[in-house]
């Protein structure tokens, strides 16, 4: 069940803190390969308005961002013809904690290790909030996404399936 407790701060919100950008915190019972799904489950929000953050790497192992709804796949033919790559693909979980900073399962878009450039699903944009992940397993943050966009730099893309 969700827990209403005070999570100690973590990179992603010492970084919202420093931008004097408002969310919300959110924690719940991590379970493994759980993802958005569970999360959304367990505080009762809309899976379409939770958003994982995968980290992908382009034809040339450079690191890229991609923000997407809790309930869609990414095309990576899609976001390779959106972002100019020739191939995109998403990182091994080691390789995507080296690039963030952060376990798989707890990737925040905030405070990565590496910048890197970030594109989001342009639908998340119309939400007045958005939940990404904190910066750890179990811990949600909800944001407004012009704020994430902003701060973040990100581009909109249209590059989400329907999970099968």
């Amino acid at each position: 069940m969700a827990k209403d407790k005070h999570v100690s701060e973590t990179p992603a919100t010492q970084f919202l803190k420093k931008h004097r950008v408002a969310y919300s915190e959110h924690s719940y019972d991590y379970i493994d390969h759980g993802g958005a799904t569970e999360a959304a489950k367990q505080l009762d929000l809309d899976l379409h308005q939770v958003a994982k953050t995968l980290i992908m790497e382009d034809e040339d192992a450079q690191p890229l961002m991609v923000i997407m709804h809790g309930d869609r796949e990414v095309s990576t033919k899609n976001l390779a013809r959106q972002t100019a790559a020739k191939k995109v693909s998403p990182c091994t979980p080691d390789t995507a904690q080296k690039h963030s900073g952060y376990l798989v399962g707890g990737t925040s878009p905030f405070a990565t290790r590496k910048k890197m450039p970030v594109w989001i699903e342009a639908g998340l944009l119309n939400y007045p909030l958005i939940y990404v992940n904190g910066g750890r397993r179990g811990y949600l943050i909800g944001v407004e996404p012009s704020a994430l966009a902003s701060l973040l730099d990100a581009k909109p893309v249209n590059v989400g399936l329907t999970k099968s």
